[in-house]
């Protein structure tokens, strides 16, 4: 079976390759009657959009999206809404040697053991190239949540963490990096060119909140907040790991420490703290929802790594190309897409409900 859809209510499915003519998704279950053009979509994807510093992949890429289906008058209609991106910056013949090796901590083996053969160019289906199109509908997604504000940013890269006492929400715009905080930003020019030169890779954290989201929200059991935010961040190519709220580090704390105290408050309760990230049950207590996401390092690099030929031969590999030396700094954007298409979906099984 190949599952390349998410969501219940609101749903999304991507399809495409790195290297084909095309990628995209389709977005069914939207709500009629919204205000969509390719303009509510493109601004996500050009935050998301490959080389527009050193810091990132060189590949060039527009990635500019046109609405094929589900829009009519400027207006969703309730149909389904497909979008296409198409791919003009491919460069097959860097991975000759890729089809002959494979490449450790990358999909190739996994790919040929379940397939049988693979896409070699750029990792087929499995490339990161795959989250424009989540980008995308994620954009859309954002519309049928207006209540709600997203946002994320790279928290640490290759180990080295922000300081708190320097978050400025302002700066996350004005540097490569997506970074709050003004000095770890220019630690990580550095870094990360550092790590390009050597022909390695980073990985990173990336944090998201989301502000506004009602009480009320998710559901017991089956269909957590936090477990559909879970799933919805692990999907995300080069994920190993994700945190709600605390996460790992609540299992370091007391019962009364870890503990959303409430007190009265004109609209409800007043918390005073938000350990557990603004869900409790799986479902949302309308303080910010909060995660973290870890991306591993990318694993398309220059520096030559012990593997296997397709035939079981012992072999070295170097890939050659154009890739990240840090993933998950384009992360951010997909982060805060997933973030919305959980919302979005969250939303609508909510009102399917309760009304």
């Amino acid at each position: 079976m190949s599952f390349n859809t998410f969501g219940h209510v609101f749903r999304f499915s991507t399809w495409g390759e790195s290297h084909g003519p095309a990628l995209g998704a389709v977005v069914d279950g939207c709500p009629p009657g919204l205000a969509l053009s390719e303009a509510d979509i493109q601004p996500f994807l050009d935050a998301r959009r490959p080389g527009q510093s050193k810091y990132t992949t060189q590949r060039q890429e527009p990635d500019q999206v046109k609405i094929l289906s589900g829009v009519f008058d400027g207006k969703t209609t309730g149909t389904p809404i497909s979008l296409i991106i198409e791919n003009v910056d491919q460069r097959s013949k860097d991975y000759s040697d890729v089809a002959k090796a494979y490449r450790p901590g990358h999909a190739d083996y996994a790919y040929d053991q379940k397939y049988g053969f693979r896409d070699y160019r750029g990792g087929g289906r499995s490339s990161a190239r795959e989250t424009a199109a989540r980008v995308a509908a994620g954009a859309v997604a954002r519309l049928a949540i207006p209540e709600v504000s997203i946002r994320a940013w790279v928290a640490e890269i290759g180990g080295d963490a922000i300081d708190q006492a320097n978050f400025d929400a302002r700066e996350i715009g004005n540097n490569p990096f997506f970074c709050p905080d003004p000095v770890a930003a220019k630690r990580w020019e550095s870094l990360v060119d550092g790590a390009r030169k050597d022909g390695s890779s980073l990985g990173a954290i990336i944090a998201c909140e989301a502000i506004g989201v009602p009480a009320g929200w998710g559901a017991p059991v089956y269909a957590k907040m936090d477990s559909e935010i879970a799933a919805a961040m692990m999907t995300i190519n080069a994920t190993k790991g994700i945190e709600i709220g605390d996460g790992f580090a609540a299992a370091r704390l007391r019962g009364e420490e870890n503990a959303d105290a409430m007190r009265p408050g004109a609209n409800g309760p007043e918390f005073l703290a938000n350990h557990s990230g603004g869900t409790a049950g799986g479902i949302s207590t309308g303080q910010p929802l909060y995660c973290r996401v870890a991306f591993k390092p990318t694993s398309s690099i220059l520096t030559p790594v012990a593997t296997i030929t397709p035939a079981g031969e012992a072999t070295e590999i170097s890939t050659k190309g154009r890739h990240d030396p840090c993933v998950g700094i384009r992360g951010v954007p997909v982060v805060e897409a997933m973030m919305a298409l959980v919302l979005a979906d969250q939303k609508l099984l909510h009102r399917a409900q309760c009304g």
